[in-house]
């Protein structure tokens, strides 16, 4: 008899620490950020899989529509369309069977970071002037910093906050409707669905090989790391480590470069012509049209409420 506990397996990545259990330094975070980056890159090829609603249509349709949803967003200005377009991504995430507070925290754990920079800026009087809101500091009449004059007194403007917050739902919700996209469609199919619509291969082949290779990459990256430590015995001085990571950086050049030119060998030998091809063929179907139609008519429809020309 087996015991129970020899029968169970788990399914999921390695949790072991066995490159190093001491407090971990700059390269041991990033090795872990990247484990975690393949991670999630094939929890996403597993949403592709789903009998979603998003799944079951046309890559060519579902491209066409997001890509009408995301024009759209860029050219609204109203806070309340944002929302209402965001919701819907949210609802079609459901719809997918992607779990809502995945995709809420994939989306949002960039968004502050980039377009929150941006946009900070933009509620302040120095760079924008509008309605006081809060008052920060008063600096008196003729304040200067260097050669830019300022003005009596710093505060976050009503329009700032306005402005800052509509660009940051926009880039939240363009997001969304992409990261919707990307785990719905299978990397190799959506590649195709973008030769259809007219994107240059030449294009499409380097994001393909470029998203097929950076996991090689970085498993290669995992490797040295996971060598160098069960090698070292001692602590290094801050200069023999940048040394040997220099070192380092240039040997896995010289094998990238070595690696593309077998690659590409490779593929000339088994009749490489310089488009993508996949087993998988495309069929447009009745309710694929349909979906084409409302994406495009309702993003039409969003533009004019926007732009107060239907009220």
């Amino acid at each position: 008899m087996i015991p129970d506990w020899m029968k169970e397996v788990d399914i999921g990545p390695c949790r072991c620490s066995a490159i190093y259990h001491g407090k971990k330094g700059f390269v041991g975070k990033t090795i872990d950020g990247i484990l975690s980056f393949l991670e999630e890159a094939f929890i996403s090829d597993s949403f592709s899989r789903r009998n979603g609603f998003l799944q079951s249509l046309d890559p060519r349709a579902k491209l066409v529509s997001i890509l009408a949803l995301i024009f759209a967003t860029s050219l609204i200005g109203d806070l309340r369309l944002l929302i209402f377009v965001y919701m819907l991504t949210l609802l079609f995430s459901y719809l997918s069977k992607i779990d809502v507070l995945f995709f809420i925290k994939r989306v949002w754990l960039f968004i502050p970071i980039f377009a929150g920079i941006i946009a900070i800026p933009m509620i302040f009087n120095i760079f924008f002037p509008g309605d006081p809101l809060i008052s920060l500091v008063y600096l008196g009449p003729g304040a200067h910093l260097g050669p830019f004059s300022l003005p009596d007194s710093i505060y976050i403007t009503r329009q700032g906050v306005n402005n800052a917050v509509i660009f940051t739902m926009r880039v939240a919700t363009c997001v969304s409707a992409v990261v919707l996209l990307y785990l719905t469609t299978p990397q190799n199919v959506l590649f195709k669905s973008l030769r259809t619509v007219g994107v240059p291969k030449i294009y499409v082949f380097t994001l393909e090989m470029t998203y097929r290779y950076i996991f090689l990459l970085m498993n290669l990256v995992r490797e040295i790391y996971v060598a160098k430590k069960a090698r070292t015995i001692r602590s290094r001085s801050m200069f023999e480590e940048q040394k040997w990571v220099g070192g380092r950086i240039g040997y896995t050049l010289i094998r990238s470069l070595d690696m593309s030119e077998k690659v590409h060998a490779a593929m000339m030998s088994r009749g490489y012509n310089g488009d993508v091809k996949i087993m998988q063929e495309f069929k447009m179907r009745n309710r694929d049209y349909i979906s084409v139609v409302i994406a495009i008519s309702m993003s039409v429809v969003l533009v004019l409420i926007s732009q107060n020309i239907i009220r």
